[in-house]
């Protein structure tokens, strides 16, 4: 069965980059990482780290 949460996480960091995000979407896809890591295989808690990365920098850029 595929991780939901997951998705839902990468969704919501691809549509903070992509689109004139708020301080709210940011948090959206902070949580939403957040809660696909409790039912994250090791490689999808890998790329939620890098999807954590994104935010991160994409924070610094602006």
């Amino acid at each position: 069965m595929p991780n939901n949460l997951f998705q839902q996480a990468k969704d919501a960091v691809t549509n903070f980059l992509n689109g004139n995000a708020t301080e709210a979407e940011k948090q959206a896809a902070k949580n939403a990482i957040q809660a696909a890591y409790n039912e994250a295989t090791p490689e999808e808690k890998q790329h939620l780290q890098q999807l954590e990365n994104q935010l991160q920098q994409h924070n610094q850029i602006k």
